[in-house]
């Protein structure tokens, strides 16, 4: 199978060293033909091109390789890729939440593959066993720790008393943040990997747009945390969804975990994802969430399946069902300075609300509902959902 890698950063490398490794030890009958870079990129490797042309409309290249990152033009080429009968594996989960409905129809038909393992959890097997679970099975939830740098970075705070500055400075000398973190604290990379993972759980379309419950730990003090643990709690920034008849809520947040959770002991930047379906119930995957060498092993994973005709059905994502964050509610510990309605619409909170004040700017918050419409964002705010005390609601 000829094989074309568009982009050659951390994750197009290590497809291209594995592929290679792997043909040295006569493992693979895979052949990388294409490389598209930048024209600004020197071309160290032969099969290095900065013209797209080469690699779309060359009729001898099987399957194409989207690592390059961003929408565009990475949605413009994996579209072309598959109308030209190529099939098309990608970790892009930015491109793939935007656009995986018009990817899938458009991989249908032309009677080609458009896979993307690698995309939610890195070296993880999450999105296979989503598509096995639902071949029997019904998933009423989906939650976990879908960011790695996130979870260094609170995982740092947590063990050391670092402040949040300086455990985010480390996470990005060692390359787990990039220059810009935002997508990281901020969540909305747990956004695009839980869109990617909804939409084959519940097999319906939401995008990122869409979703508006996201509070990540941009906010997050080394209090904060001290509190947090001086009451048995870790923190964790986690993605959300609960499903309940035709409605299903989403929230993106810092949520605490006590020590008997998983999660309190999930460290450096591993993930730790989880679904429960009416039949099998719970069941979870922890790894490398991301990184050369593990996300590209889901890569070539899905070549594999592409190359042996063993690719899950694609999913028409057609399903109505409706955001609707009422279904679910949950105890919240908050530190403010300000009264909450500073920051909630009050006919959001439940009537029964109790408030403990443990310091000047910490409190516990009772029974608020996850459908919370923040009239500011600002540091003197931080919550956390308190896992233990998650159910469904009675609506």
């Amino acid at each position: 199978m000829n094989i074309a890698i568009l982009g050659f950063g951390t994750v197009g490398s290590g497809v291209y060293k594995i592929i290679q490794d792997q043909k040295q030890q006569k493992e693979n009958n895979l052949n990388v033909s294409k490389i598209f870079v930048r024209d600004t990129r020197e071309k160290t490797l032969p099969e290095m091109t900065s013209n797209i042309n080469e690699i779309l409309h060359n009729p001898d290249i099987d399957l194409v390789v989207e690592t390059m990152g961003g929408i565009h033009p990475a949605h413009e080429y994996i579209l072309a890729a598959l109308e030209n009968k190529k099939h098309v594996v990608s970790a892009n989960k930015a491109v793939i939440a935007q656009y995986m409905q018009e990817f899938l129809k458009t991989a249908a038909a032309h009677d080609v593959k458009f896979s993307f393992e690698s995309s939610v959890g890195g070296g993880i097997p999450w999105i296979k066993n989503l598509q096995r679970t639902l071949r029997i099975d019904e998933i009423s939830s989906i939650e976990g720790i879908f960011n790695g740098t996130s979870n260094f970075i609170l995982d740092k705070m947590h063990s050391t008393g670092d402040k949040f500055s300086d455990a985010l400075s480390d996470a990005q000398a060692i390359g787990y943040a990039e220059a810009d973190p935002s997508a990281d604290i901020d969540g909305y990379d747990i956004v695009n990997k839980l869109c990617i993972s909804l939409n084959i759980a519940y097999n319906t379309f939401i995008q990122p747009a869409q979703i508006s419950a996201i509070f990540g730990i941009r906010n997050i003090t080394d209090k904060d945390i001290k509190n947090f643990a001086e009451k048995g709690y870790a923190v964790k920034l986690v993605g959300k969804s609960y499903r309940q008849g035709n409605n299903f809520s989403y929230v993106v947040e810092p949520t605490l975990y006590k020590a008997d959770a998983t999660e309190f002991s999930v460290s450096n930047n591993l993930n730790f994802i989880k679904l429960v379906g009416n039949y099998i119930g719970e069941l979870a995957f922890m790894g490398q969430g991301a990184g050369k060498l593990p996300t590209a092993n889901a890569i070539i994973q899905d070549i594999n399946d592409i190359q042996e005709n063993c690719i899950s059905k694609n999913y028409p994502l057609d399903s109505k069902i409706n955001i609707n964050n009422d279904i679910a509610q949950g105890e919240y510990i908050i530190r403010t300075k300000a009264p909450i309605d500073k920051y909630f619409d009050k006919t959001k909170l439940s009537n029964q609300i109790m408030v403990i004040t443990t310091s000047k700017i910490f409190q516990w918050v009772f029974s608020i509902r996850l459908l919370r419409n923040y009239k500011k964002i600002d540091s003197n705010l931080f919550m956390a959902n308190i896992s233990s005390k998650l159910e469904e609601a009675n609506v």
